[in-house]
């Protein structure tokens, strides 16, 4: 690689394959009980599970930014 590349990122809980891996693992134990989940499933958990922990990422966030606000010492100056 050249000094120039730059590697994109993404936090973990917006990663389908990490998400794809904790349904899989979550399967298999499952089916050492009986349960089977068949794999249109499992991609259809691993896709939503990416959609909700990204809201609520976005949403503790947002949280975070009006909290910090609202128990800043200083104001703003526009």
């Amino acid at each position: 690689m050249n000094g120039n590349t730059q590697v994109q990122t993404k936090p973990w809980y917006a990663s389908k394959t990490i998400w794809g891996g904790i349904i899989a693992l979550i399967a298999a134990v499952l089916s050492l009980f009986g349960h089977q989940i068949d794999p249109q499933t499992q991609k259809f958990i691993t896709d939503q599970a990416v959609q909700i922990a990204t809201a609520i990422a976005a949403a503790v966030g947002g949280g975070l930014a009006i909290y910090g606000r609202i128990k800043a010492e200083k104001k703003v100056k526009l």
